[in-house]
């Protein structure tokens, strides 16, 4: 892709989503709600975590393309597609990149209680 499209293109997320990996993932495990457009939400564990996205437990297989919610404790749900699916852990990008302050926080509050909280998968 050429630099003029990138410069003339305003959208955070499609910049990010240009590079290798978006954005560098962070290794957690966090408690979460995720639910599938059209469905109820299941519990899930967030395996790791980015600006951009994040790897999640989902036992019955995710289409790729699907719009789902992230909901973490605390925090308002997150839209996201699925981008992939492979043995029970589904990988998503957020509609919107997270803000570095909200990720940052949800990293400092998680980093220090990951031992309290052991993933299922």
């Amino acid at each position: 892709m050429s630099d003029y499209v990138l410069a003339e293109t305003k959208d955070a997320y499609f910049t990010a989503a240009q590079e290798d990996r978006s954005a560098p993932r962070t290794r957690i495990a966090i408690p979460a709600t995720l639910r599938v457009s059209g469905a109820r939400g299941f519990q899930t564990v967030v395996h790791d975590l980015s600006l951009s996205g994040f790897c999640g437990a989902a036992v019955n297989r995710l289409q790729p393309g699907t719009v789902c919610w992230l909901t973490l404790p605390g925090l308002e749900a997150l839209q996201s597609e699925v981008i992939w699916w492979d043995n029970s852990l589904a990988g998503c990008a957020f509609d919107h990149l997270l803000s570095p302050i909200v990720h940052d926080n949800i990293l400092t509050r998680w980093r220090g209680n990951s031992h309290n909280f052991r993933p299922v998968c």
